[in-house]
C-alpha cells in the first residue's frame, strides 16, 4: 500500500448516559469525560490522556482529514467484515474510540439497529463520516464508560485501546456493559508496529546524543491479550494478528501522516524534542536500512484483532473432563473403530 497523498496516491494495497433511544436524524452528545483536574487515582498512568485528546482534536480539524484516514479506514473495514461473519443482527451497538466513524461507514442498518459512537475528541465526533445507521455521539473517555450493565449487544473498537492507561480495566468495563451472549470485536496496534522508525530513531539518537529516549509509545504483546480478555470475563476467545505495510517517500512524510492520524506519541516519558541533525541522521538511517527499489521506505503496522463473548447459558461449552470415549493414543486407529457402514458412505 502506498501513502495516498500528493504524488503518492498509487495504492497497493456507572451512570447511564441520558440519551433518547428513539431514531433521530440529529446527533446527540453526552459528556462522560472526567472533570479536568480530577485527582482520581489510577493504577497505571503511562499516557497523557489530555494531550491525546488535543492531538485527536487537532487532526480532526485539518482541512483534509480524509488524506490521513487510509489506515484507519482499512482496519475499520476489516472489523466490519468480522461483524458480518456473525449471522445475527445487533439491535444496539457501541463503537469505542470511534474517531470519525471508521467502522460505521462499512456497516448497514440490517445488521446494526442503532450505533453509539464514543470518543474522547469532540471534533472527531462533529466531523464523523456518513452512515445509514441511526447514530448517537457520546463524548466520553474510553477509560470511564458512562453506560449501565448489560446495555449493548455488540461493542467494537478500532485502533483506540493502545492509548488506554489501564487496558485490563477497560476490557472489564466493556464486558460489564455487554449483554449476556454479547460480543466484543476489537483491533489495536501490536508490538512490531513501526519497528523501522523505532530502530532508526534509536540508532541516530545513540550516535548523535549518546543515548536514546522512547519516541514511539509502548504496545501490548499478543500473548498478553488472551490472558487479559479471559481475566476480564470473556470466553470463546479469538486473537489473531495481521500486518499492513505502507510505503512513504521518506521518514518525514511518515511522521507527518502519523500526526495527521492523531497518532503522535503522548507517553509521559516522551522526549520534548529531537535535534535537527538527529532527525536528519534518522531519516538517512531509515532510508539506508529499509528503502525499497523504487526509493520509497516501508512502514509496518502490526494489527491485533480480538473477539470475545460474554457468557450465556445457551453458548456451547466444553465437555466435562474425563467424558471422552476415545483417547488421543487411539486416534491413529480411528478407521478400525468406525462402523463399516460409516466407512462406505
Amino acid at each position: 500500500m502506498m501513502r495516498p497523498a500528493g504524488l503518492w496516491r498509487l495504492c497497493w494495497r456507572p451512570w447511564a448516559a441520558r440519551v433518547s433511544a428513539e431514531n433521530t436524524g440529529r446527533r446527540e452528545v453526552t459528556s462522560g469525560v472526567s472533570p479536568r483536574g480530577s485527582t482520581s487515582l489510577r493504577p497505571l498512568n503511562i499516557f497523557d490522556r489530555d494531550l491525546k485528546r488535543k492531538q485527536k482534536n487537532w487532526a480532526a480539524r485539518q482541512p483534509e482529514p480524509t488524506k490521513f484516514d487510509y489506515l484507519k479506514e482499512e482496519v475499520g473495514s476489516r472489523i466490519a467484515d468480522r461483524v458480518y461473519d456473525i449471522p445475527r443482527a445487533f439491535p444496539l451497538a457501541l463503537d469505542l474510540g470511534c474517531g470519525r466513524g471508521y467502522i460505521a461507514q462499512y456497516l448497514n442498518k440490517e445488521t446494526i439497529g442503532k450505533f453509539f459512537q464514543v470518543d474522547i475528541a469532540e471534533n472527531a465526533l462533529k466531523n464523523s463520516l456518513e452512515t445509514e445507521i441511526p447514530t448517537v455521539s457520546v463524548l466520553a473517555d474510553e477509560e470511564f464508560l458512562p453506560f449501565r450493565e448489560n446495555t449493548f449487544d455488540l461493542v467494537v473498537s478500532s485502533l483506540s485501546l493502545h492509548w488506554v492507561n489501564d487496558l485490563p480495566r477497560a476490557l472489564e468495563q466493556i464486558h460489564y456493559i455487554l449483554k449476556p451472549d454479547g460480543v466484543f470485536i476489537g483491533a489495536m496496534f501490536g508490538g512490531d508496529t513501526l519497528y523501522e522508525l523505532r530502530c532508526s530513531l534509536q540508532l541516530a539518537e545513540t550516535e548523535r546524543e549518546g543515548g536514546f529516549s522512547p519516541h514511539i509509545s509502548p504496545f501490548t504483546a499478543v500473548n498478553d491479550l488472551g490472558h487479559l480478555l479471559g481475566r476480564a470475563g470473556f470466553n470463546t476467545l479469538t486473537v489473531d494478528t495481521d500486518e499492513i505495510q505502507v510505503n512513504y517517500p521518506g521518514m518525514f512524510e511518515l511522521m507527518e501522516d502519523l500526526q495527521g492520524m492523531g497518532e503522535s506519541n503522548c507517553s509521559w516519558n516522551r522526549k520534548a524534542l529531537l535535534h535537527r541533525d538527529t532527525m536528519l541522521a534518522a531519516a538517512a538511517v531509515y532510508r539506508e536500512m529499509y528503502r525499497n527499489e523504487d526509493g520509497s521506505v516501508p512502514a509496518t503496522y502490526q494489527i491485533y484483532y480480538m473477539i470475545g463473548w460474554k457468557y450465556h447459558e445457551s453458548q456451547a461449552r466444553p465437555a466435562e473432563r474425563g467424558s471422552a470415549t476415545v483417547s488421543f493414543g487411539e486416534l491413529g486407529k480411528i478407521n478400525n473403530l468406525m462402523p463399516q457402514e460409516k466407512k462406505s458412505q
